[in-house]
């Protein structure tokens, strides 16, 4: 008889972009995108939104873990913000066609 061992598959991690009423965009990620978002909404998790209140989220991207995520993160955050409007773009296009 042989045995079967599974890998244990991580949940999955987000890189995020929020719109602040400002019109600037915030980067981070979250295991929840969603969640956090609501937390932002209500003034919670980043002190950002402080001072221009979290509006839209803008754009999400997969990674299959947190370290892939954080990576990802700090490459977007060096990003001038017309790439980072770039991606928003793209995001927009492909949400509205799936």
């Amino acid at each position: 008889m042989s045995e079967v061992v599974e890998t244990a598959v991580g949940k999955p991690w987000y890189v995020y972009l929020v719109r602040a009423a400002n019109g600037s965009l915030y980067c981070g990620i979250s295991d929840d995108p969603q969640r956090r978002f609501a937390a932002h909404q209500k003034g919670q998790g980043a002190r950002y939104f402080k001072t221009s209140p979290a509006q839209a989220l803008v754009y999400v991207e997969q990674w299959p873990d947190k370290g892939e995520a954080l990576r990802q993160e700090r490459l977007v955050k060096r990003l001038r913000k017309s790439a980072k409007e770039a991606l928003v773009a793209s995001y927009g296009a492909l949400s509205s066609v799936t």
